[in-house]
This record gives C-alpha cells, structure tokens and sequence, in this order.
C-alpha cells in the first residue's frame, strides 16, 4: 500500500490523521522534529506528505519548497490558514493540493486516493534500490549483481522499511511497529532473529554488510 507521511504539530490532529489512513490500509510517518521537517520526510520515502502550514520552528511554505526542490512526491496542504493568499502561495511553491481545516475525513480520503492515482500512487515504489540492493516488494525478492533470494513477510518489511529510509538510523521500535503494529506486546529478541535471518538471505546472494547494527539505536543499511 501506499505510505503517506504527515507533517502537523498538532498531537491530537496528527493522531487521528494517523488513525484514519491507517484504517484505510495506508503505511504511515509522521513527523515530530520539525526543524528536520523536509529531510525526514524524503528519508521516510512516501508517496504523498500531508503537510501543515503553520509549525513549530519552520514554515510549512518552506517546508513545501524544500520537498519540491528534492523530490515529485505528491504534496496535500492540510491547513487552518484558509485564505487564498495561502493556498495560491502553496499551490505556487509545488502544493498539489489545498485543504482547509476543519477536514472532512470523506473528502480528505477521496482527495488522497484521486492524487496518488494521478501520480502512480505506489506503482513506482514497487522497487527500491540501494547500493548495488535492489529489492521488489511485490514479488517479495532481493537482488544484486551476485544474485538473488526470496524474502520472507518480515524480511521484505524490515528491508523495505530500512531502504526507504537510508541515510537514517531506524530505531528498533519503529522495526517493531513496522512488523506487528505495536511493540508492546512482542519479544525484543524476536527482533533481533528476524534480522539475522535478513542478515543470512542477503548472504545467500552474495551481500555481506548491507545491514550494519547501531549499539542502543537501531538499524541501517549500508551508506
């Protein structure tokens, strides 16, 4: 499915924008060190930002700007700064869409699917590559130029999550929720297995070192 990721400093509201894509089968982010705003959200690899004018430390137009100057990714505006002044700016520095606050879920939902449509959604993130590691996420495969292995459910999860966000550290709690959603109710060494089975396929095909592990932080791939 397609992964949306949510720039609003707002608690309450990035908590149900959360809640309400992830009832409508979306991947989700979010952000919450807005003076990073842009550089996480392309490390986070969406295909559509729903971004907030009005943050904390920044500006959501240069916010804006920034997302267009570096990447296509679809952008919806998603503000209470509904004059047309603001929504002529945004549409003006690479907005593809404009929609004031208070939201209509409905409207909001149809707004999204209509964008991801005309941009390709995530047909064109049905591959990733990094570093000589491409992976195709539809038909569950890594490859490289020594060869290639099937992946498993949760090695496809945890490869695709850590290429989308290459160039970061991705802690083991956001693996965890990637995999089962939530973290509390799982084995932290389940974690750790499932990684090293990763470890072993990509050794299979002749990839040593892709994944390198950052003592009490997390995980990446390889720069």
């Amino acid at each position: 499915m397609p992964k949306i990721y949510v720039i609003e400093d707002d608690e309450a509201i990035r908590g149900e924008l959360l809640r309400l894509l992830e009832r409508e089968g979306y991947e989700t982010g979010a952000c919450e060190d807005f003076s990073r705003a842009s550089e996480l959200a392309l490390a986070a690899g969406p295909d559509l930002v729903l971004l907030d004018l009005t943050l904390p430390g920044t500006d959501g137009q240069l916010v804006c700007r920034e997302l267009r100057g570096a990447s296509s990714v679809p952008i919806i505006v998603l503000t209470s700064r509904t004059t047309e002044a603001d929504e002529v700016v945004a549409m003006t520095l690479g907005a593809d869409d404009f929609v004031p606050k208070p939201y209509s879920p409905r409207v909001l939902l149809a707004r999204i699917a209509a964008l991801l449509r005309r941009s390709g959604g995530s047909a064109a993130r049905s591959v990733l590559e990094h570093n000589g590691v491409t992976l195709d996420l539809s038909r569950s495969l890594a490859s490289s130029a020594s060869g290639s292995v099937e992946l498993t459910k949760n090695e496809v999860r945890i490869l695709g999550l850590l290429m989308r966000r290459a160039g970061t550290i991705v802690s083991r709690e956001d693996l965890m929720r990637e995999l089962w959603d939530s973290e509390a109710f799982v084995d932290d060494n389940t974690l750790t297995v499932n990684v090293n089975r990763l470890r072993g396929a990509l050794a299979k095909m002749g990839v040593e070192g892709f994944l390198v592990t950052h003592r009490g932080q997390g995980y990446s791939v390889q720069a």
